[in-house]
């Protein structure tokens, strides 16, 4: 009775604001024509569903939130595992480049959003100082932020890869220094070279964290909407570059707004992709994570 009575405040706070609102969410889903003004709707069915998986909008935000997500997420932990590999195996001023690493998380995203902005946007009096680098380079200068479809997709992945990665980076970090060092002084002691031992010692080692982060980052690629806001404006079906999320958020609030019903239904529907590539990736990481007992 201990145990619950502690539990219960965080019970109670769970259930009121996540379980409570999904349930709500999922019975708008429901229903057709729902009215935020007279809390009224005129029937009950699959009709929501069928209209946004038809709808050209939604199709576009979710490849748009799916090539983030491939893209992205394998490419940040496998560059925050390097790059904290790097700083495991050095000690001088170790302290000082785990900072500079980390700045990019502690600072807001719309800021870096408008930093990114200024390296690849074409301006009237110049045109970006990544332009000028392929200018110099002998190339064509590219416009990242309205032009093509693949060269906006290109900066918003970089953008995101740049966020996330300094958190995966400190965790990693931390990872590689809970290992055991009798592990590595008996490797040593046989002649293993650095990338076996990196490989069978190192990486089994800390699977669970990259298994953690791997899901968690999974999920917040699927969650994206800040990132495209900040490099591209709120418009972000005009510039093909909307987000599942950004998508319902245009049908409860944007140009589109005043759907809920949509809105309800859009959610369901990525709360279904999240939990099932979030399922098949915890299957799969029980037969290759090393959980330590």
């Amino acid at each position: 009775m201990k145990g619950w009575l502690y539990l219960l405040p965080a019970v109670l706070f769970l259930g009121f604001f996540m379980i409570y609102p999904l349930i709500d969410v999922f019975v708008y889903s429901f229903e057709e024509g729902y009215n935020f003004a007279s809390q009224t709707y005129f029937g009950t069915g699959t009709y929501n569903y069928k209209y946004v998986l038809r709808d050209p909008y939604f199709l576009q935000a979710v490849k748009n939130t799916f090539i983030l997500v491939v893209i992205t997420v394998p490419l940040s932990t496998g560059l925050a595992l390097l790059i904290s590999v790097g700083l495991s195996s050095i000690k001088p001023l170790r302290q000082l480049y785990q900072t500079v690493f980390f700045l990019p998380y502690v600072t807001n995203t719309l800021a870096v959003g408008l930093v990114f902005m200024i390296l690849f946007k074409k301006t009237p009096y110049s045109d970006g100082f990544v332009n000028l680098l392929i200018n110099w380079f002998g190339g064509k200068s590219v416009d990242f932020i309205d032009g093509p479809y693949w060269a906006k997709m290109f900066v918003l992945c970089l953008y995101t890869i740049w966020v996330v990665m300094p958190f995966k980076i400190l965790i990693l970090t931390s990872a590689l220094a809970s290992v055991n060092r009798q592990y590595y002084d008996a490797a040593k002691i046989d002649g293993t070279s650095g990338f076996r031992i990196f490989r069978k010692i190192t990486l089994p080692m800390i699977s669970p964290t990259i298994v953690y982060l791997i899901i968690t980052g999974f999920i917040g690629a699927f969650k994206a909407y800040s990132d495209a806001v900040a490099l591209f404006g709120t418009n972000l079906n005009g510039a093909q570059m909307n987000t599942i999320v950004g998508y319902v958020y245009d049908m409860l609030y944007g140009s589109s707004g005043g759907y809920p019903s949509y809105a309800s239904a859009a959610a369901i529907i990525l709360f279904i992709i999240v939990l099932t590539i979030t399922c098949i990736n915890l299957l799969v990481s029980k037969k290759h994570v090393h959980y330590i007992s």
